[in-house]
């Protein structure tokens, strides 16, 4: 199996030691700064017809998305096409320093991230939705200078976010990366969520979008549970009716 590995630094030896992510059961703040991590209930991510997703399935710089780790809390999986950087240094609002290791697959060209923005929580709806990977022969107002594109855009403000070096923010008023969904990869080529890393705003959203969870989840008691087994993964034309991009 395919793991993504992470440093845990212990209290007493200081000593490095590498992990699977899966293996992990508690957040964790190393001591070195470099680990922000936190364990979920594995989950396997299957297609819409209910067939576990393969990695060798998916479509080069096509946006997928699925709900990981609450019910309500989405989330875009992404073959960059290209590979992702690896040991890329990364800090939070409040000065906390983490490791993204890079991406999964052959290739190390496959990433997800939390679709919720950092900014103000703009997120893809079933109604609607103003965040997305931007393919790079695409262009946007978030950088409109830029040769080519590749990244994350969230259209409500033009923040933008660099995939290829775990979701830093790179343009717009976002000053924090996204949180990135960790991945791992089974000898059969199926994919599982496993975690997330970095800093997150699930509580956050949780507090913010009663109204919507009432629509979409019933409630904000259904919409904050944690997923558990597995994941269904679609594309974001299929999950949502409007996709709005500037």
């Amino acid at each position: 199996m395919e793991r993504r590995s992470f440093l845990k630094i212990t209290g007493a030896s200081a000593a490095a030691v590498v992990i699977a992510p899966s293996l992990i059961t508690q957040r964790l703040y190393a001591e070195d700064g470099l680990s922000l991590y936190e364990s979920y209930e594995k989950v396997h991510l299957k297609d819409a017809d209910g067939n576990p997703l393969k990695a060798s399935t998916l479509q080069p710089e096509v946006n997928y998305v699925f709900n990981f780790p609450h019910i309500a809390t989405p989330c875009i999986l992404v073959d960059l096409g290209r590979p992702a950087n690896k040991d890329v240094k990364l800090t939070a609002d409040d000065g906390t320093e983490y490791l993204f290791k890079g991406g999964v697959g052959k290739n190390g060209s496959i990433v997800a991230y939390s679709a919720i923005c950092p900014h103000q929580l703009t997120h893809p709806t079933p109604d609607d939705s103003f965040f997305q990977y931007l393919e790079r022969k695409g262009k946007t107002l978030a950088l409109p200078d830029a040769k080519e594109a590749g990244i994350f855009v969230c259209s409500s403000h033009l923040s933008a976010f660099d995939p290829v070096n775990g979701g830093k923010a790179i343009a717009g008023p976002a000053t924090e990366g996204l949180t990135q969904i960790v991945l791992e990869i089974d000898e059969n080529d199926e994919l599982w969520a496993v975690g997330a890393l970095g800093p997150n705003r699930f509580h956050d959203y949780m507090d913010a979008f009663k109204p919507e969870f009432k629509k979409y989840y019933e409630n904000k008691r259904k919409a904050k549970r944690l997923v558990k087994e597995e994941a269904k993964v679609v594309m974001l034309k299929q999950f949502t009716k409007k996709i709005i991009q500037y």
